[in-house]
């Protein structure tokens, strides 16, 4: 019997139905040289404090080691936690939370998997959009959850086929299993899209209606470039109905590993056993120097300078895909911020076959079928504008144009 039988054989549930993220392994072949990859969400490097969190740095270990390289509470550095307190007010206007209320992770990708382990067992439902974000299905799914998607809409998601499910459930006696929604309301990771302010509020309303809880995943509402952000579901709703995630990943650097669950205190109780069981507890020494970093600076005026960035690259891309990709019958939404475009190519198109073409051309881009928890064929593609320099984002979208071309010929 080979080695990989032997391993098949005494592995758990979990470890058979765990999957691998395409968007890390399509990051191996985006360091080939002369790749241009539109692939994950890593943020401009040149956007880093490197400067500034290199002087904190040094500050914490020479005067905080007792504390920055010891173990650390499960729940997080308090210093931390307490920065997080004034940032979710001034961001969010959130108040009425406590330390009590926070428990920082190892990144935001941690947050999803430990909601996924206090909340999903087999009999469980989770309703998320469709498509929705590859990280959280992921998390999800190795749970053996039943997954319900729901249709994105251009203002969000789509709370009428939502209710109609609702209903369905309800009518089945099955509503009880369905344990939480999960959104992501603001800049969308794939889709680009902003749920509405109506659709919010009814979005609330159904949870109250049908007793279940939303988890509001927002890693980019910060990243705005010329759209007025409508209030967090968190903010409207409270604790008793939403959980709140979020990450420094995108408004710091990724590198810190930081990421913050926000909820009711009971549950925060449960996602800190969830962790010690995990890891114990975090880096206290990345959590104590964004700490200080905070404290030394105004986060929100200093990532002013990025978002123009992002803007100007965003805008490069739409650019680039109106001369090279809407001859070829491509569509797209245009952010309000965040990272991300999402791509609708003619039908013809299946996006993930075309990988192979790409990775000739070195251009990389992530399927829309990534995106879709039955993985089922699709025409679409996300594409990130926040790395690769201007220039190399139109070179990049050009390259997409020939991919586009050459696929369509055989």
């Amino acid at each position: 019997m080979v080695v990989a039988e032997v391993i098949e054989g005494k592995l758990s549930r979990i470890g058979k139905n765990l999957k691998s993220s395409l968007i890390r392994d399509l990051l191996k072949y985006a360091t080939t040289p002369g790749a241009i990859s539109f692939g994950g969400g890593a943020p401009d490097p040149e956007t880093f404090p490197r400067s500034e969190l290199a002087i904190i740095a040094k500050e914490v270990l020479e005067e905080e080691y007792k504390f920055a390289l010891q173990y650390i509470p499960t729940e997080g550095d308090p210093e931390l936690k307490r920065e997080m307190i004034k940032l979710v007010k001034r961001i969010y206007g959130i108040e009425g939370i406590d330390e009590d209320n926070i428990l920082l992770t190892n990144g935001s990708q941690q947050a999803l998997d430990i909601i996924g382990r206090i909340f999903l067992d087999d009999d469980s439902y989770v309703i998320m959009e469709r498509p929705s974000y590859l990280g959280a299905i992921n998390a999800f799914y190795i749970n053996f959850p039943k997954f319900i998607t729901i249709p994105l809409e251009k203002d969000g998601i789509d709370v009428d086929r939502l209710e109609k499910v609702l209903k369905e459930l309800d009518e089945k006696g099955e509503i009880s299993k369905l344990k939480f929604v999960y959104v992501v309301p603001t800049f969308h990771n794939p889709a680009g899209v902003t749920m509405s302010l109506e659709k919010r509020k009814r979005l609330i309303e159904l949870s109250e209606e049908y007793d279940f809880f939303i988890v509001e995943d927002d890693p980019y509402g910060a990243l705005s470039f010329d759209e007025e952000v409508p209030d967090s579901i968190f903010k409207m709703a409270g604790p008793e109905r939403v959980i709140l995630l979020n990450t420094f990943s995108k408004i710091l650097a990724p590198g810190l590993r930081i990421g913050v669950i926000i909820a009711d205190k009971n549950i925060i109780r449960k996602t800190v056993m969830a962790k010690q069981s995990a890891d114990l507890c975090s880096s206290g020494l990345n959590q104590r120097i964004t700490a200080r970093f905070l404290q030394r600076y105004d986060v929100l005026e200093y990532i002013k300078p990025t978002i123009r960035i992002y803007k100007e690259k965003r805008d490069t891309m739409i650019r680039a895909l109106e001369e090279y990709l809407a001859p070829l019958g491509a569509k797209w939404n245009k952010p309000g911020g965040g990272l991300f475009i999402w791509v609708d190519l003619p039908d013809e198109y299946d996006t993930m076959e075309m990988l192979d073409i790409a990775k000739e051309k070195l251009v990389f881009y992530i399927p829309g079928a990534a995106f879709l928890v039955d993985g089922e064929r699709c025409h679409a593609m996300r594409l990130s504008f926040c790395l690769p320099p201007k220039d190399k984002i139109v070179e990049g979208v050009e390259r997409l144009r020939d991919v586009l071309i050459e696929y369509k010929g055989r």
